[in-house]
């Protein structure tokens, strides 16, 4: 059952929960919603320890928006849904969900234990000696309403997947609808990952113990990216797991989450 809570702007932000345990809050990465990503899977399969919430990141599901966006309004929406929970929760992000995560437990969001997986700092690579402005080309496509065009040239320009892929997308419609329809929030994670870099500074500010995962088949800037991460954060612990992509398996993760939780 969808529920609701208020963020600090006054912003909606819908969630779920299910399971019965200590709390634990999920966040999608990049076009990722309660009905399209790993959340709603990952929650089923982690409900069993855990009253596990997962959310719509605003602008995307049943959530409300903002006119202006600015990362610390994401601070804030998930402050408000751990507040919903009535404990410090514990809080799992993946891939730019997991930047946020960190970047929110930075800024003094408080989480009882917090884990991340492949967070994407992976630098931003340079074609013809100049490095592409990811952020302003999202915003001028959706200037244009060519959302599909956006979503496009996030999945080959931006995370470097094969040319063919958005026209394979567009070949599932119910899946390119899906991708369309929340377009207009991908320049919100091109904002959070801010150059793509770690941002070592505002980690080394996190005092929530921290778990930093990646897989091991993880592209080598990728590799450097969990590696960057876990540096950064005092006292974090790195886990590699066996066999994972981008695409982490539940039942991959969740051993790496249950041992570090408890």
């Amino acid at each position: 059952m969808t529920e609701f809570v208020t963020s600090k702007d006054g912003t909606r932000i819908a969630y779920e929960k299910v399971g019965s345990g200590p709390a634990l809050v999920l966040v999608d990465g990049a076009m990722c919603y309660r009905d399209f990503g790993p959340c709603r899977s990952a929650a089923t399969a982690f409900s069993d320890r855990y009253t596990v919430y997962f959310y719509d990141r605003r602008g995307r599901g049943e959530s409300g928006d903002s006119p202006e966006y600015a990362p610390e309004r994401e601070y804030e929406d998930l402050a408000a849904v751990i507040d919903a929970t009535g404990e410090e929760a514990y809080v799992l992000g993946y891939s730019s969900g997991g930047a946020l995560v960190l970047q929110a437990a930075a800024s003094g969001v408080r989480m009882r234990k917090l884990a991340s997986y492949e967070a994407p700092y992976v630098g931003i690579a340079e074609k013809k000696g100049v490095k592409p402005d990811f952020l302003a080309e999202l915003k001028s496509r959706l200037a244009r309403g060519d959302r599909g065009g956006a979503v496009g040239y996030f999945m080959v320009d931006m995370v470097g997947g094969p040319a063919f892929l958005p026209l394979m997308m567009r070949l599932m419609p119910k899946v390119f609808t899906s991708l369309k329809a929340v377009a207009h929030t991908l320049p919100y994670d091109a904002t959070i990952m801010h150059g793509f870099e770690v941002p070592t500074a505002t980690l080394s500010r996190i005092t929530t113990p921290a778990l930093v995962m990646g897989g091991s088949k993880a592209k080598p800037n990728m590799v450097a990216a969990v590696d960057g991460v876990a540096s950064a954060i005092p006292g974090s612990i790195k886990r590699t797991l066996a066999g994972q992509t981008h695409q982490v398996k539940d039942d991959a993760i969740k051993p790496e989450l249950v041992g570090f939780f408890a």
